[in-house]
């Protein structure tokens, strides 16, 4: 077998590198843009625009994007199956097709099987991975308690007492569960956006476009010309 060969061109026109800026600039304002979108969504984390070497060569290739995972800001709410996590992790969701997805959304409610469920109907898991489901259903969700460590328990008006109903998994991006008393109940976490911060990185951005489309008239213009002449010649 041969082997393969491969290079970088440093060769490059000022119209090839003047339009490898507009699109690298246009994806990572694009980015900025998602994070602006993604502000009012609760457990959205922003994703932050990574550049690689030779950007000047490869244009948008080498552009890619990674997550902050900080912590947003929590607010507290009225409904005892809104969750949050004060630390990094994510809750973990089942989705009907089998897979499974991580979430920091813990907007959860109840179906009438009593089983503990995200805003788009997804199964949120235990510990052990299994989802989970309440042995009785409560008169009221204010019978719910759920414990820093995630520990679920519902109040039975017979016995005065709790029943366990199962542990709240948190895991790591990789999908590691994690002993973590950061679970808050009646708290939602707003996203980690700070709109004044994109709108001032995004404007970088869009002076460094602007300037590269005016260079980019300006040797397209040239270049017109000396064709131009070239044909009168």
């Amino acid at each position: 077998m041969r082997p393969l060969a491969g290079s970088i061109n440093f060769e490059g026109g000022g119209l090839a590198q003047s339009i490898n800026a507009m699109q690298l600039e246009m994806g990572v304002m694009g980015i900025f843009s998602e994070n602006v979108l993604g502000f009012d969504k609760v457990g959205y984390q922003k994703k932050e625009a990574v550049i690689s070497s030779f950007a000047e060569h490869l244009g948008v290739n080498a552009l890619s994007s990674c997550v902050d995972n900080q912590v947003g800001r929590l607010a507290m709410t009225d409904n005892p199956l809104d969750l949050a996590l004060s630390e990094k992790g994510y809750f973990q969701v089942l989705n009907q097709d089998g897979s499974i997805e991580l979430t920091r959304d813990g907007r959860f409610k109840l179906n009438k099987d009593g089983e503990l469920l995200t805003q788009t109907n997804q199964k949120v898991l235990s510990t052990g991975g299994a989802p989970i489901k309440l042995p009785v259903l409560p008169e009221t969700l204010d019978k719910i308690t759920i414990g820093l460590d995630g520990k679920i328990g519902v109040f039975d008006a017979k016995t005065r007492g709790l029943i366990p109903a199962g542990t709240i998994g948190v895991v790591s991006d990789d999908g590691a569960l994690v002993s973590s008393n950061c679970v808050r109940q009646g708290y939602v976490e707003n996203s980690n956006v700070s709109l004044e911060k994109e709108y001032i990185e995004m404007s970088n951005y869009k002076r460094n476009f602007e300037l590269n489309a005016r260079m980019f008239s300006l040797q397209n213009s040239k270049l017109s010309n000396a064709i131009q002449s070239l044909g009168r010649v």
